[in-house]
């Protein structure tokens, strides 16, 4: 047996060790229709969501479901997000130690608002710098569970440069489709790992993933349908990380509002299902409100009854990890199930509360400064109350994002 027959078995074998299911995973349900798919249904990987609600004009991204009996067990012995595997598809997956942020409390913001306090949840200490590294590795090995060598992405900012770095940690081939105007930190972020990078106009990048799923079988990582679905759903439930480290951090109480950067709302929902699992599993003792902040009312005008299939005006911005006309129906689920609300604010605004952020010690994108200043909304809708305990979500630090 030739050596390089011997490295790609050995390869083969490792990848299949950052695998292992857990055996509490029954399958996944639809988030609009509740229709339940196996586990063992591929089609839950095609990037379309339920085909049922597709067939029908309503696409509606997936939900992992667990064993009735299935409670968050939290193994303090562990590191990041492996202490939560008891909630999350695999028991193993590829690492580059991802999860466990700081949750950093801004006493003098807080004194400034008259809240009782505001915390900032520091994503950006992830290995690649965003929130993008608790989704990568579960959906990776989710691929790899299910035979594929190769990931794609459609993405040109945190999403490309996270899966790009686990699929090499993994051994796993990955394809990142891009805009032309891609930052160059992140298109150099991308081609070091190994990764294949193409590089077309913004409107060919989904129609050109869809190609390659459909007739070239690279495991879909991102979604690719006109009306967004989501990503990978297996991928989203890492985000519930946050969530339960949250509810750690605060000593397993629950803050009051969460506040998230928001496009397509991977993040928003993930969130979400993770304080969800949190109460069921009496870990904390309430549930938050999430409020989505955006470029342009996409959201907000979903909740004020609008269809959230349709093509929604956004202004020229740089907050381009949050940016597009478009919204889910995971985000408005996730905000309606949690009595939420979409908090819509401009690129001055961002930019001024990225100084803000600065000021406190922490550069983050511009995209995740949105954050504060959708707090700022709140205050000046008179939505807020003494008592409030805040976080906000800081989805990746600044430091590759470039000037403006």
């Amino acid at each position: 047996m030739s050596v390089a027959k011997v490295a790609t078995m050995n390869s083969k074998e490792t990848a299949l060790k950052l695998c292992i299911p857990n055996s509490d995973l029954v399958g996944l349900r639809c988030l609009r229709c509740e229709l339940f798919y196996p586990e063992n249904d591929l089609r839950v990987d095609s990037g379309l969501g339920c085909i049922a609600c597709l067939d029908q004009g309503f696409p509606s991204g997936l939900q992992c479901v667990y064993q009735p009996h299935s409670k968050l067990l939290i193994d303090s012995s562990k590191q990041g997000m492996f202490r939560y595997a008891s909630k999350l598809p695999f028991f193993d997956f590829p690492t580059l130690g991802e999860g466990q942020t700081s949750l950093i409390p801004l006493p003098k913001m807080a004194s400034e608002l008259d809240v009782d306090q505001i915390y900032v949840k520091n994503e950006g200490q992830n290995p690649t710098g965003s929130h993008k590294d608790r989704m990568s590795p579960l959906a990776v090995a989710r691929a790899i569970a299910t035979g594929h060598s190769r990931v794609i992405a459609s993405s040109s900012g945190n999403a490309g440069a996270s899966l790009s770095a686990y699929a090499a940690r993994a051994g796993v081939e990955c394809c990142i489709i891009a805009s032309t105007d891609i930052n160059p930190q992140w298109a150099n972020a991308i081609k070091l790992t190994g990764a294949q990078l193409r590089l077309v106009e913004s409107d060919q990048r989904w129609p050109l993933m869809q190609k390659m799923v459909q007739q070239e079988e690279w495991f879909p990582v991102t979604n690719f349908w006109p009306t967004p679905i989501g990503s990978n759903p297996f991928g989203i439930e890492g985000y519930k990380t946050i969530a339960y480290e949250i509810a750690q951090q605060l000593s397993e109480s629950a803050p009051s509002i969460v506040i998230v950067p928001t496009c397509r709302g991977d993040l928003l929902f993930g969130i979400w299902q993770g304080f969800v699992e949190a109460h069921e599993s009496g870990v904390i003792g309430a549930l938050p409100r999430l409020v989505a902040v955006e470029p342009g009312a996409r959201l907000e005008r979903v909740l004020a009854g609008d269809d959230y299939r349709s093509v929604f005006p956004v202004p020229a911005n740089n907050m381009i990890s949050i940016d597009g006309g478009t919204a889910t129906y995971q985000s408005v689920m996730a905000l309606r199930s949690s009595n939420g609300s979409a908090a819509t604010v401009s690129v001055s605004q961002a930019l001024v509360a990225q100084k803000k952020f600065a000021e406190c010690g922490l550069y983050v994108e511009v995209s995740s400064a949105a954050a504060l200043a959708g707090l700022w909304h709140l205050q000046k809708q008179g939505m807020l109350k003494s008592s409030d305990r805040i976080i906000l979500i800081a989805t990746s630090h600044g430091y590759k994002e470039g000037c403006f």
